[in-house]
């Protein structure tokens, strides 16, 4: 049985296009919404979710193709575009009676928050975004030797049959590479943590890789055309993350500035899986950035 968020009730509720995702829900109050990344599920908001459910009704998805949730076949790029991850958490947002939320992603989950933030401006009230830039400024700072350290996003940039195939044949020392190398405190994934993740994550490879797959094709175009529109984000948003401009030579805030005024852009010392290394830190700025 997938391992969950104490004390929270564990549901099935409609995304878009007849897919269903899986969501821990507790709390009470406005709601937030709190969207993983990868290697992950739900559960790397435990910490998190625990601590903003004293103020609010807190939803926690495992995004399409990921987790507990529906894995459909890659039929069409649209498949798991972020457009599309993203129509699916304001469908299960609005099954719960929710037609405007917070909302809080990390790394994949963080690019779909985005895209949700961009098309659905008069539901997502307020928007964090944690250790990513838009999948657009991704690509375009990624230059020579320092794009090492994106490997994986030109692995499962490539079409399908090899990138699945390789990870499939690996998986627990491909995505357990991740929660290796990325962790600056590997205690805060204890193993059986870690254990959830890489079952899950094996479960999963062709939705992942589709998902990845998807961040090299369509969702390019799509921050493209907003990018050429002048489109931006018009509610209050909050980025944490690395230090990464500092690492990869581009000016992080910057490129955030340009997509959200209203913005409020704060570095940390936790490592990339923050919500679980540095939770009081994470939800603070979260709480911090309700009151906006």
């Amino acid at each position: 049985m997938a391992l969950t968020i104490p004390g929270f009730d564990h549901l099935r509720l409609p995304g878009a296009d007849g897919v269903e995702l899986a969501a821990a829900v507790g709390g009470s109050g406005s709601p937030v919404v709190l969207l993983h990344g990868f290697p992950q599920t739900h559960l790397m908001w435990r910490h998190v979710a625990e601590r903003l459910a004293d103020e609010h009704t807190v939803i926690c998805p495992d995004l399409r193709g990921y987790g507990a949730s529906d894995k459909p076949a890659q039929t069409g790029p649209e498949v798991y575009a972020k457009r599309t991850m993203a129509a699916d958490v304001v469908a299960l947002a609005a099954a719960l009676g929710h037609e405007c939320f917070a909302l809080v992603g990390h790394d994949r989950g963080a690019l779909v928050a985005f895209r949700a933030g961009l098309d659905h401006p008069g539901t997502v009230s307020h928007l964090g975004i944690l250790d990513v830039v838009p999948t657009l400024d991704m690509w375009n700072v990624l230059h020579g030797v320092s794009a090492a350290v994106g490997y994986h996003l030109y692995l499962m940039a490539q079409p399908p049959g090899l990138p699945e195939t390789m990870i499939a044949n690996s998986a627990d020392a491909f995505f357990g590479s991740f929660l290796d190398a990325w962790a600056n405190d590997p205690a805060a994934v204890p193993p059986e943590v870690r254990t959830e993740y890489l079952r899950a994550s094996a479960a999963a490879v062709t939705s992942i890789v589709a998902d990845y797959r998807a961040s090299a094709g369509i969702d390019v175009r799509h921050d493209q055309a907003d990018l050429d529109a002048g489109s931006q984000l018009a509610m209050p948003v909050t980025v944490v993350q690395q230090d990464w401009g500092a690492q990869l030579g581009y000016d992080a805030a910057g490129i955030w500035r340009a997509w959200a005024p209203d913005l409020d852009h704060r570095l940390t010392r936790a490592g990339h899986f923050m919500a679980e290394e540095a939770p009081d830190e994470i939800t603070a700025a979260v709480r911090a950035l309700l009151t906006r």
